[in-house]
């Protein structure tokens, strides 16, 4: 008896110590974007980044030099922008939900990804950026708005399961599957700029694709990151004829997907900077 409760208390420290590090994981990233790309301040980088960094955006380099040049270079721009409406994390993971403004002529949706080191630095990240659609999709809905509590702590795992079992038997392997399954009949919120609520939605959007013979599909799951009743997947894919980064983010309630969002851009392509990690 004694052991198992000296097992059971070690279990919960240590469980406890891993919660407080996801927490201080996601507010380092929050004040790093804050801090660093939207106040350029870079006497902050050492602070919250670290050697070796690993930059996957391929319009930034890799390495602290690199992304103190980078900080310095905004200075002569008109600078960036950043709302953040949702932030999960697990392990040495965090995903930020943003609106970023200054990368382009319209905000862009994004969801960014760090890898924390053991000392609570930054030490990669991975990107994907969509515009700002002008207007809401079929049923209302924008690419950023809707839940944002983070609850079901204790069905992170059965949560994190359930989506990359619908992703790799769905959207890679292509199977025929009971979709309610996966996914609520009475409650699915659609965020994708083309998609509207419900399977009807989803139904609707697949005919399309199908009817004027574009693909849709994923190839590989790069990346999940679960926490409570959000789960965040990074994959790679094709769209229409173009090799596709899709980075998805769902939302469930009582072991089915009740919400979801994207973001979806083209894998970087052409000449890309000398060393680049690659997307994923």
């Amino acid at each position: 008896m004694k052991k198992t409760l000296t097992t059971l208390g070690a279990a919960a420290i240590s469980t406890t110590a891993a919660f407080a590090d996801v927490e201080a994981n996601k507010a380092t990233a929050t004040a790093a974007m804050n801090e660093v790309l939207v106040s350029l301040d870079t006497s902050k980088i050492d602070t919250y980044f670290a050697d070796p960094y690993i930059q996957h955006n391929p319009l930034a380099g890799s390495g602290i030099d690199a992304l103190r040049g980078l900080v310095n270079y905004a200075k002569d721009g008109p600078g960036f922008g950043l709302e953040t409406a949702r932030i999960i994390g697990e392990g040495d993971l965090v995903v930020m939900h943003n609106v970023w403004e200054g990368f382009g002529p319209a905000p862009m949706a994004a969801f960014d990804v760090f890898r924390f080191n053991e000392d609570g630095k930054i030490v990669e990240h991975w990107d994907n950026l969509q515009p700002i659609a002008e207007t809401p999709n079929p049923s209302g809905r924008t690419q950023i708005d809707g839940e944002t509590a983070i609850t079901d702590l204790d069905k992170t795992a059965e949560n994190k399961a359930l989506v990359e079992d619908f992703i790799t038997r769905v959207l890679i392997k292509g199977e025929k599957v009971e979709f309610t399954d996966y996914i609520n009949p009475e409650k699915y919120l659609q965020h994708n700029t083309q998609a509207g609520d419900g399977l009807d939605g989803l139904g609707a959007f697949l005919g399309y694709l199908a009817e004027n013979e574009i693909a849709f599909y994923y190839t590989d799951l790069a990346m999940v990151v679960a926490e409570g009743n959000f789960v965040f997947a990074a994959a790679e894919g094709v769209f229409g004829d173009q090799p596709t980064a899709y980075f998805d983010l769902f939302r469930l309630e009582d072991g089915r997907i009740v919400e979801h969002w994207d973001v979806i851009a083209d894998m970087p392509a052409g000449d890309l900077p000398e060393g680049y990690p690659g997307k994923f």
